[in-house]
């Protein structure tokens, strides 16, 4: 299953460039819990995130009102069982300047019975990876 896991973790990165939530029910549990790393970070674990399919769809028109352009750059994914970890770079252009943002992120998707159940993300490498209980 962990493969799959992995794979559904490409593909929530894919249909999330494109803006994309036609893949919702396949790739995400009903009660997703999204935690994206903006917030995340200014309002630390507290921060009560976005939920379902409704908070993906609200993050998404939250976040073209802010992003022009806003893409995930994976660069690599680690299988750890039920969780999956990607690191790479996140790339933004800010609507209302066209100023652009090159920055770290790590995603943690957890899984349950075969879907996402869980995201969280951090604009820091090493904050993802103690996060997921794993140390560079």
């Amino acid at each position: 299953m962990s493969q799959e896991n992995v794979e559904s973790g490409k593909r929530a990165i894919e249909t999330f460039t494109r803006r994309d939530l036609d893949a919702y029910d396949d790739l995400y549990a009903p009660d997703l819990e999204w935690f994206p790393a903006g917030p995340l970070a200014l309002q630390g674990e507290g921060y009560a995130g976005y939920r379902g399919r409704e908070g993906l769809e609200t993050y998404g028109r939250d976040s073209r009102v802010m992003w022009e352009q806003i893409r995930t750059v994976e660069q690599e994914f680690r299988d750890l069982g039920e969780r999956v970890l990607m690191l790479g770079r996140l790339d933004v252009r800010v609507r209302s300047s066209g100023v652009t943002l090159d920055s770290p992120i790590g995603v943690i998707f957890d899984f349950r019975d075969g879907k996402i159940s869980r995201m969280r993300a951090y604009l820091d490498h090493d904050e993802a990876l103690q996060a997921a209980g794993l140390e560079e």
